[in-house]
């Protein structure tokens, strides 16, 4: 990224102190005429696929140009710690909550030497945007909870075969996955929660969206008032669609989803849905992205070489929206590169077009 004001997708993104931005997988809170943007911390190698420093964070008043404010949550040294050193910590979001005047950091956790395995929640709070965050927890959601839009057959008792119980089961399109297997065998213990991102809604409602059941359905949960906790109430969504990297924006009353399927660090192609109501139904709109990527020589049908992480709504611009994406670089995980491209909405859904620099005042054109 150059020090003009305008965003070059998948160049180079310098700090205030000229080090390529360290925020992977994230996403970014406007508040108190701030933008602040949190990530995973990355080292070289492949050993920055897990983590070994924490949440970073940086902020920014025109969301091309950030400082460096410092790690916001970091790892712990303590074995007995969920988030001790390399475990998986992926996927931050902040959301801030006005009802107790915190900031509630959730993000993907999976525990230390279980692969993925654990498929949990984490939250973290604290005081100030840029922390730091004090851990709170981790689990996973809505145990005890069936979700709003299931029948009273799929809560029946689940004659539970070997494969449901210890067979460990592709995290993308599989033939061992069945339909509403798994939701009703984790009903008790809680629903695996992986990819994630967090979203408040106009009457101040928290919503935690989550990559559920082996990663073959979305869940739609609504948070408790203080955002640290699942209230109970939530909808599985995209019943075997194997979606992940899902981010959620608000325009016009509708609600827009931006997702990718499961193909683990490789890039595939985007997919993007809306609905009237957070709870569905959904209606799916197809692939947005459009174009190439000169870098890598990536089109839309693997989404420029990266994924999605976020939907930013640009304050102060009407219909200005932002669509965050990651080039991950898993053989050497500190060089992934950040893709942010404008958002154009239409009767027929959106439309990411690949640009190769561009400002603010690209919206609408």
């Amino acid at each position: 990224m150059t020090a003009e004001a305008c965003f070059v997708p998948g160049e180079p993104w310098l700090d205030d102190r000229g080090v390529h931005i360290n925020a992977h997988g994230g996403g970014v809170l406007f508040h108190g005429g701030a933008y602040y943007w949190f990530g995973e911390h990355k080292i070289s190698g492949k050993a920055g696929n897990v983590a070994h420093v924490g949440v970073h964070c940086y902020s920014s008043t025109d969301l091309t140009s950030w400082r460096d404010e410092g790690i916001a949550l970091a790892v712990s040294d303590d074995s007995e710690s969920d988030i001790v050193r390399e475990c998986v910590l992926e996927r931050p979001k902040v959301i801030y909550n006005a009802l107790t005047e915190t900031f509630v950091m959730w993000f993907h956790l999976e525990l230390k030497g279980q692969g993925y395995a654990a498929a949990r929640s984490g939250v973290a709070v604290s005081s100030s945007p840029t922390g730091p965050y004090a851990f709170c927890d981790s689990f996973r959601p809505n145990a005890g909870h069936w979700p709003l839009n299931a029948t009273e057959e799929q809560k029946a008792p689940l004659e539970d075969p070997p494969y449901l119980r210890n067979r460990s089961v592709s995290g993308g399109p599989n033939a061992a996955t069945p339909a509403n297997g798994f939701f009703r065998r984790d009903h008790l213990g809680g629903q695996m929660a992986r990819d994630m991102t967090l979203f408040v809604d106009d009457d101040g409602t928290g919503y935690h969206i989550y990559s559920s059941e082996e990663n073959s359905t979305l869940h739609i949960s609504e948070l408790t008032p203080d955002f640290q906790r699942p209230s109970g109430r939530y909808v599985r969504v995209f019943e075997k669609r194997w979606m992940e990297a899902a981010a959620i924006c608000k325009r016009q009353g509708r609600y827009y989803l931006l997702a990718s399927g499961c193909t683990g660090w490789a890039p595939n192609e985007a997919r993007s849905a809306v609905a009237d109501s957070i709870w569905g139904p959904w209606e799916e709109l197809g692939n947005p992205c459009v174009g190439i990527n000169p870098m890598n020589g990536l089109g839309q049908e693997k989404t420029f070489g990266g994924q999605s992480t976020s939907i930013l709504p640009v304050e102060g611009l009407r219909d200005a929206y932002i669509a965050m994406f990651d080039i991950w670089c898993p053989e050497d995980a500190i060089d992934g590169r950040y893709v942010w491209l404008p958002i154009v909405f239409s009767e027929e859904g959106m439309k990411i077009s690949w640009r190769d620099r561009w400002d603010l005042a690209g919206f609408g054109t």
